[in-house]
């Protein structure tokens, strides 16, 4: 069933640092990471609320080929430019700006669920290496009787920073600048980290995989990195 999902994630200031222990840095070894008024449903997004669409990503037909289709995204005759003609010749309805449109839902999405602990929410949208970290994050938060509360601001920006093809997958980096208000209690309500009256500005650049050879048309968050 074709149907184009954009998976992403991001941490808000203690979120990501909590995360690093257990995530750690790219090592290179990692698998080559919705504009919800733009989406359309399919029987597959009814049965699982977690699959974000991404609209004209995949699945959408009849994406016009246009000389100035990266325009807004890479400049023409750039690396970037190539590496994304490279993934439209095996996805040609691959379009940057819907894909940063589902990529910008997404983040937000799934930084609200690490905060929550859903991991239920969590599972579906993330590669099991980044899975595994997250749930061994939250795992170690519960035990302690921590509980995180995070406020989504805003997305600055997203911008499409790297993307290739290898050996039929898709990988686009996507750095993110947001805004968030994020506090960490302890198990008495004590606040241990963070503020929860301060805004604070966070970047991170996630990098999303998909296997073109397959019928599975869905991105997963395979790596994590944040700027500072």
């Amino acid at each position: 069933m074709d149907v184009t999902t954009l998976i992403f994630a991001a941490l808000a200031v203690f979120v990501v640092w909590k995360l690093r222990s257990v995530l750690g840095a790219r090592t290179g070894a990692e698998k080559p990471p919705f504009d919800p008024l733009a989406r359309r449903k399919t029987p597959q997004e009814a049965e699982n609320s977690n699959v974000v669409r991404l609209p004209g990503a995949a699945n959408d037909q009849g994406a016009p080929l246009k000389s100035n289709r990266w325009a807004g995204i890479a400049e023409p005759g750039t690396p970037l430019a190539a590496n994304l003609d490279s993934i439209a010749a095996v996805d040609p309805n691959f379009v940057g700006s819907a894909f940063l449109g589902g990529a910008k839902a997404a983040y937000e999405m799934i930084v609200g669920a690490f905060a929550a602990g859903d991991r239920q929410a969590l599972r579906p949208l993330l590669a099991k290496d980044v899975m595994d970290s997250f749930e061994a994050a939250i795992a170690a938060r519960e035990k302690s009787g921590e509980k995180v509360e995070s406020t989504f601001v805003s997305i600055d920006r997203a911008t499409i920073e790297e993307a290739q093809l290898r050996m039929g997958t898709a990988q686009v980096a996507v750095r993110f600048q947001s805004k968030l208000i994020t506090a960490t209690r302890d198990a008495s309500g004590r606040i241990v980290d963070g503020d929860p009256e301060k805004v604070t500005d966070v970047i991170d650049i996630w990098t999303f995989a998909r296997d073109t050879k397959t019928r599975d048309p869905n991105w997963k968050l395979v790596a994590t990195e944040t700027v500072h």
